[in-house]
């Protein structure tokens, strides 16, 4: 498999169900979220504007996902509501790694670079490293509407938090068409 498989296998409409234990509080949580993912096409505006501010030529990268959610909130927490646009650069002589772009509606994160691989398992890892933050997810189907994704953050050289996600994608109602289902 390749990236842009597993970015075809994602798009659609997800209900995610988080587990979390912030380590640096030591607080464990949970939380669900409404996630769409829509495919990108590489010549998208706004895939063309992130390879412009990443140093990127559009020829090399393939075609991404946006990734929407939005969170129900817990008690005492806000809602959140965002986005995230990913898009592969495959490593020519290897498809099944090589590096992204990653932009997102929080503006800390304007314009990220990381690597991805995917392995024999087809699971996805994406690792991303700031100045002092470093995330690695990985992600992989049980089965063709359930996708599970584990999430690691250090904050330096401390482990700040991780998480264990379960999505479920949504169908759509088996007579959407019928007047009915309106």
């Amino acid at each position: 498999m390749e990236i842009e498989e597993f970015f075809e296998l994602s798009v659609g409409k997800w209900f995610s169900q988080r587990t979390y234990y912030d380590l640096a509080s030591q607080q464990a949580g949970s939380g669900k979220s409404d996630i769409v993912i829509e495919q990108v096409s590489s010549q998208a505006p706004e895939v063309l504007q992130l390879c412009e501010r990443g140093g990127v030529s559009p020829s090399s990268t393939r075609n991404g996902i946006k990734i929407s959610w939005d969170n129900s909130a817990d008690w005492g927490k806000a809602k959140q509501i965002g986005f995230a646009l990913l898009v592969p650069i495959p490593d020519p002589s290897n498809p099944q790694i090589g590096q992204f772009l990653h932009s997102s509606s929080n503006p800390q994160e304007d314009c990220l670079n990381g690597c991805y691989a995917l392995k024999a398992d087809d699971a996805l890892t994406l690792a991303t490293q700031g100045e002092t933050m470093y995330a690695e997810e990985r992600l992989w189907f049980a089965s063709p509407n359930l996708r599970l994704r584990t999430s690691f953050v250090k904050n330096g050289d401390r482990p700040q938090s991780s998480a264990f996600y379960s999505e479920i994608r949504r169908m759509p109602p088996a007579n959407s068409d019928s007047p009915a289902a309106s």
